[in-house]
């Protein structure tokens, strides 16, 4: 059997760009994209944290130190400027490589600069 886990996610990214006429599509600095693990073209949620918004896209590389997030194309209805997202990839998984699999969880500033990384969430308290 295969479960499915988080597998890389940028946490509280800011919107850089909306682009209407763009190729459908989100594009993620580079350097975000390596740390996160999300590979060019996989499929990824966004989170809206603004406005609540889930829309699933795929990410394209951003210039490399850009701090570039932009949501293209119909993902621009969903994602403006400003915005604070999560971006989450996904993977599957057997029981046995569940056991052992860390996630990695980017933690980045206003400017979509990298602040700290992780591989575990702490439990949350009641």
């Amino acid at each position: 059997m295969n479960l499915q886990f988080l597998k890389g996610k940028i946490h509280r990214a800011t919107v850089t760009q909306a682009e209407l006429h763009y190729e459908g599509s989100c594009a993620i600095d580079e350097l975000l994209l390596e740390a996160s693990g999300i590979r060019e073209f996989e499929r990824i949620e966004i989170y809206n944290i603004t406005t609540g918004d889930r829309f699933a896209t795929y990410a394209i590389r951003g210039e490399r130190g850009s701090g570039c997030i932009s949501a293209n194309g119909a993902a621009a209805h969903r994602a403006n400027p400003g915005d604070l997202v999560i971006i989450c990839a996904y993977c599957q998984l057997s029981e046995t490589e569940a056991a052992e699999f860390r996630p990695s969880l980017v933690y980045v500033d206003a400017d979509n600069r990298i602040t700290h990384q992780k591989n575990a969430i702490p439990a949350q308290a009641a």
